[in-house]
């Protein structure tokens, strides 16, 4: 056997023993568990919050749905003739969607707000949408941040134990639970409302209110000065909004212009029709713009 041949066996011998003695320390098997059990504790953990978003994701569909639903019924107010029973059906549907955003005060109890903010966000501005509509038909004003969160404070069935209280929503007075929307989803909501207005002004004149379409291009005018005054300093989600707000502006002062100069010569029962073509025609030109 040549010398190295002979360097090689015993190279090999080291390698087998250095293996084998790896193979049976016990404090090579102890960090080896030591880290698989680590990450098996992050797998449970990300699979946890990937469930906890679906099911966000989930509630907030149906919050979507409900509170669209809950619009359509406002805007018969401009058809019926007791405005009242509108408002109280609409209410019973809204009681309905908060206790689909209590479940989801119930998911994020103990939970980071913002890890889980981009899974319910559609559903709480649409909602904010639906209780604001609902708010300027029966007050002809803009309903506040505040109203809108003192209307999210939800009772426990049971008294909360020591942990429970200490992981609960803050801002709940005793102990109750509670969702605070932000004041970003409240102005996606405020400027989503803007459309529904400009709808509200088109039906109102279809069907002969000559005054609503008056109030409601006063009252945008206000939401636009305001949101005139955020300009690009606040979320960009918001400066997005600022041009379909602008677009229901231009809608209903034109509608509002027709009405002044034009409405006497043509019929009432022709006016809806005027304005629904004039707004068809301005759409081309704003998305231009």
């Amino acid at each position: 056997m040549s010398k190295k041949e002979g360097e090689g066996c015993v190279r090999g011998r080291k390698q087998d023993n250095a293996q084998t003695a790896r193979m049976g320390d016990p404090s090579s098997d102890a960090g080896s568990s030591a880290v698989l059990s680590a990450f098996k504790t992050f797998q449970l953990e990300l699979d946890s919050k990937h469930d906890k978003y679906e099911r966000l994701v989930k509630l907030s569909r149906d919050i979507t749905i409900e509170s669209k639903r809950t619009i359509f019924l406002l805007h018969r107010v401009t058809s019926v003739p007791n405005v009242e029973e509108v408002l109280v059906e609409s209410e019973a549907k809204l009681e309905a969607v908060r206790l689909k955003i209590r479940l989801i005060a119930e998911e994020l109890r103990g939970e980071d707000l913002f890890q889980f903010h981009r899974a319910f966000t559609p559903g709480i501005q649409e909602y904010v949408e639906a209780v604001s509509f609902q708010h300027f038909i029966r007050n002809r004003s803009l309903i506040t941040l505040e109203e809108v969160n003192s209307r999210l404070v939800f009772c426990r069935e049971e008294p909360p134990n020591t942990k429970d209280a200490a992981a609960g929503q803050q801002g709940a007075p005793g102990g109750a639970l509670s969702f605070q929307v932000s004041p970003t989803d409240y102005l996606l909501g405020v400027a989503d409302l803007t459309g529904e207005l400009m709808r509200m002004c088109i039906s109102s004149v279809g069907n002969g209110d000559m005054d609503t379409p008056f109030q409601l291009g006063q009252f945008l005018r206000e939401i636009h000065d305001g949101f005139a005054y955020i300009g690009n300093t606040g979320p960009y989600e918001v400066s997005k909004k600022l041009h379909t707000l602008r677009q229901s502006l231009a809608k209903v002062e034109d509608a509002c212009y027709a009405l002044r100069v034009r409405g006497s010569e043509i019929p009432r029962h022709m006016l809806a029709d005027v304005f629904c073509s004039r707004a068809a025609v301005l759409d081309p030109d704003d998305a231009v713009a």
